[in-house]
C-alpha cells in the first residue's frame, strides 16, 4: 500500500500525506503506523541495529543522480562529499557517472582506495595541508581549486619544475546567498576564495599562469549552502564570465571550464522551498550562452557540485523515545540521539519535521520539544513538533531528511559512539557504516 491509497485512512489523513512529502519516495505506511522505506520496516532496522541509526534509500539517491545528469547533461556533476561519505556511496556515485568534490586527504584517499577514478576528483579547501595536496598529487586528483596566493607557490613547488598538474581559481563574485550567515561563502567578507571586487582574483591568476607546471583550467564559485532561488548563481555566472574575458584580453589565455559549486536548496519541512535542478540547469545555461556570446568568449564547460541536494533527502534517522516530561509549560520528549549525530538544529537553528512511527496513536498532537541526550541545553534535535500526546518511552521516531551533514558532522561528545547506517533497497537492508563502540573509542586513549 502507498501513501497514495491511504487517502480517507485513518493513518492517512491529507495531513499525514503531506507530512511524508519530505521522505523519500519509496516510504509508505501500512495500517497501526508500521513505516517502511524501500519495503523494508524501519521499526525492524531499529530493532535489528539499535538506535539511533540512519538509513539511507538507495533508489532516491541513484534518482536524484540521474535527474541532475540528465539536467545538466553536457556538463560535468561532481557530488560533493563533505555532505556524507562511505565506500558504498562512493561506488554508488561512480556508478551513476558522477564526479566527486572533497575537502581532505582522508575523503580523497576513501574514495580512490573505493575504487573512484581520481581523475574524476576535484580537491577543495580553504586550508589544505601539506599532507592534503601530496596525497592529491600523489594519487593523481584530476583538479585542485586554489583558494589562497599562499597555495600558489606551495602547490607549485610540491609538483615539482617536471610536474604537472591542472587547477583551477576559486573566486569570491560578492554574492550573498544561503539559508544562514554560517552557511554563506560567496561575499568578500568570509574565509574562502579570493574576492574578485578588490583584485586579489586577477592577481592570482596572473601568477598560477607564470607557473608552468600548473595548468589554470577554470575559475571555480561557491556561493553557500540551502540556496533555494536561481538570480543569485546567474549574477555569479556573469561576474565569473565578465573575469574570463578580462583573462583572455589581458593574458591572452581562454579558461574552458567554469564551476558554480552547489549549494541548492532542499526541504527539511514540508512546505520548505526548494531548488528545482532542472530549472537552474536551464537558466544557466541560457545565461551562460549569452554572456560568453557578447563577451565574445567560446562557452566553457559547466560544472556543478551538488552534495546536500542529492543525498539529504534520502536519509533517515531514527532515534528511541527514553524519557517524556513537562515543564515549565513544554513537553520535551528526550531520545537517544542528539548534537553528536546531529550537531545542525545547534550550528545553524535547522527545524526538522519527526514523526512517531512503530505505532498508530489517536490522541491529539501537541507542541513537543524533541531533546538530545547530552549535556547541553541547546541540544535540541526539532523544537516544538506536533507528536501525540501519548508519546511515551519506548516508541521510535523518524526524522527524515536526514542523509546530509549528520554523520559526516558528527562527534563523540560525552563518548557516545556515533551511529551506524543502513542502506534499503528493493526490500531488502545491508549495513553500510558500522555502529562506533566504546572499544573504538577506548582503542585511541593509549593510557596515562
Amino acid at each position: 500500500m502507498t501513501l497514495t491509497d491511504l487517502l480517507g485512512d485513518a493513518t492517512g489523513s491529507a495531513d499525514s500525506l503531506q507530512a511524508f512529502s519530505v521522505w523519500p519516495a519509496t516510504a509508505t505506511e501500512e495500517g497501526g503506523g508500521r513505516v517502511l522505506l524501500a519495503g523494508v520496516p524501519l521499526a525492524d532496522i531499529a530493532e535489528a541495529h539499535g538506535t539511533p541509526v540512519y538509513v539511507l534509500d538507495e533508489a532516491e539517491i541513484r534518482d536524484r543522480c540521474r535527474t541532475y545528469r540528465a539536467a545538466f547533461a553536457g556538463a560535468d556533476v561532481h557530488y560533493a562529499a563533505k555532505a556524507f561519505l562511505c565506500r558504498g556511496l562512493v561506488r554508488l556515485v561512480e556508478e551513476e557517472g558522477l564526479g566527486l568534490d572533497v575537502c581532505s586527504a582522508g575523503e580523497l584517499e576513501l574514495a580512490v582506495t573505493a575504487g573512484f577514478p581520481p581523475e574524476r576528483i576535484l580537491l577543495h579547501g580553504n586550508a589544505k595541508s601539506p599532507a592534503d595536496l601530496d596525497t592529491a598529487l600523489r594519487l593523481g586528483v584530476g583538479r585542485i581549486v586554489i583558494d589562497s596566493p599562499t597555495e600558489i607557490a606551495r602547490l607549485a613547488a610540491a609538483v615539482g619544475p617536471r610536474g604537472h598538474q591542472k587547477v583551477m581559481l576559486r573566486v569570491t563574485p560578492g554574492v550573498g546567498a544561503g539559508g544562514h550567515t554560517k552557511i554563506r561563502t560567496g561575499t568578500d567578507d568570509q574565509k574562502f576564495g579570493l574576492s574578485l571586487r578588490d583584485g586579489h582574483a586577477q592577481h592570482a591568476v596572473a601568477r598560477v599562469l607564470r607557473r608552468p607546471q600548473l595548468e589554470l583550467t577554470g575559475l571555480h564559485c561557491h556561493l553557500g549552502s540551502q540556496i533555494t532561488e536561481v538570480k543569485p548563481y546567474l549574477t555569479a555566472l556573469r561576474r565569473l564570465v565578465g573575469l574570463m574575458a578580462r583573462i583572455r584580453d589581458v593574458h591572452g589565455v581562454v579558461l574552458p571550464e567554469l564551476d558554480l559549486g552547489g549549494g541548492h536548496g532542499i526541504a527539511y519541512r514540508p512546505g520548505d522551498p526548494v531548488l528545482d535542478p532542472t530549472a537552474l540547469a536551464r537558466r544557466l545555461r541560457t545565461a551562460l550562452a549569452e554572456s560568453c556570446d557578447a563577451a565574445g568568449l567560446p562557452v566553457p564547460r559547466l560544472l556543478v557540485e551538488p552534495g546536500r541536494a542529492v543525498v539529504g533527502p534520502a536519509g533517515v534517522a531514527l532515534y528511541r523515545v527514553l524519557a517524556v516530561k513537562t515543564t515549565g509549560g513544554r513537553t520535551f520528549a528526550a531520545v537517544d540521539g542528539g548534537m553528536s549525530d546531529n550537531p545542525r538544529p545547534a550550528l545553524y537553528g535547522v527545524r526538522y519535521a519527526p514523526r512517531l512511527i512503530g505505532r498508530h496513536s489517536t490522541a491529539p498532537a501537541v507542541p513537543t520539544t524533541v531533546a538530545g541526550r547530552h549535556c547541553e541545553a541547546g541540544d535540541v534535535l526539532a523544537e516544538d513538533v506536533g507528536l501525540p500526546a501519548d508519546l511515551r518511552p519506548g516508541d521510535l521516531l523518524a526524522v527524515p531528511v536526514a542523509g546530509a551533514y549528520h554523520l559526516s558532522m558528527a562527534s563523540s561528545y560525552n563518548l557516545v559512539g556515533r551511529p551506524p547506517v543502513v542502506a534499503v533497497r528493493d526490500g531488502a537492508a545491508r549495513l553500510l557504516v558500522r555502529r562506533e563502540t566504546l572499544e573504538d573509542l577506548r582503542a585511541r586513549d593509549i593510557g596515562l
